[in-house]
């Protein structure tokens, strides 16, 4: 079992960074609990995130309409971390307040274990009487980050603006805020909604800092491409937690209308669940610590 040093926690944002500062677009694992954590790793993932759409289905079973606090979140974080070996991403949405609370969100995320964190400038939770997602001004967003950089002690953890301009304000505000944000120091910047190579193209002309994009397809499925506009991480959206969602479903389902259990397929095998678990360590450990 890993536990959450603050050494080994620097490890893996050394690991984050080294992305950052490579020549490869990476596709991250999208996680949501120590088991899907581990299993990212012995696929071969080299890096892992937790959106936090996926955060509030696993933990509140709720939609992502932002009434999961910080604390569940970095409980989570600080689960999945302490399981696994990959650096995680997290999408802590618009720092769970101003940006004071940004700056007590990066706090809390980097004790948790966090590689990279993501402050977004949609103006959440939406407010009474809209209908629409917007955006806080560039002006409140810059003190955003600029408080998230102040709430970093490890200089190793990632601080990552995120914007939805792209589909929000257009690709004008876009650069804008890009520009704006990089000013402060932020080490990278995530962008939700970009649809074009032609869109693409004009962000990475604009702005040198390392690129992370949401799930895109089509003209943005070329890794090679990505890669060559600075692009570093692109999301393939979070099926993962849907996938296990439905698997539970159709096995309680079958359960439930008389199926019997030798006849569910589907499930993981025991030697699977062994390896999942480390059980092979927790053997070593009780021999050593138990006699047993």
């Amino acid at each position: 079992m890993t536990q959450t040093s603050p050494l080994a926690a620097t490890q893996k944002r050394q690991a984050f960074r080294a992305i950052l500062t490579g020549t490869k677009c990476l596709y991250p694992a999208s996680v949501f609990d120590p088991i899907s954590a581990r299993l990212a790793e012995d696929i071969g993932f080299e890096t892992m995130m937790m959106a936090g759409s996926i955060a509030s289905q696993t933990v509140l079973g709720a939609p992502d309409l932002i009434v999961l606090t910080l604390t569940e979140f970095a409980d989570q974080a600080r689960r999945i971390n302490r399981a696994g070996k990959l650096p995680l991403l997290v999408d802590s949405d618009h720092g769970y307040g101003n940006a004071l609370n940004v700056k007590r969100t990066v706090e809390e995320l980097e004790v948790a274990g966090v590689s990279c964190l993501t402050i977004e400038d949609t103006d959440l939770p939406q407010p009474f009487g809209t209908t629409k997602p917007s955006l806080i001004s560039i002006e409140e967003g810059v003190g955003k980050m600029k408080a998230a950089l102040a709430g970093r002690s490890d200089p190793a953890l990632i601080v990552a603006g995120r914007s939805s301009a792209p589909m929000i304000s257009g690709l004008e505000d876009t650069i804008a805020r890009t520009k704006a944000y990089a000013a402060c120091g932020i080490d990278a910047m995530f962008l939700a909604g970009v649809k074009t190579r032609a869109e693409l193209d004009a962000i990475a002309a604009a702005v040198k800092i390392p690129l992370l994009l949401g799930a895109g397809g089509g003209e943005l499925a070329d890794r090679e491409y990505l890669a060559s506009r600075n692009v570093r991480i692109a999301l393939q959206g979070h099926l993962p937690f849907a996938c296990a969602v439905e698997a539970t479903r159709a096995a309680m389902q079958a359960l439930r209308d008389g199926t019997d259990p030798t006849a569910i397929t589907g499930a993981a095998s025991a030697e699977l669940m062994k390896k999942v678990t480390r059980d092979a360590d927790y053997k070593t450990w009780m021999k050593e610590y138990l006699g047993s």
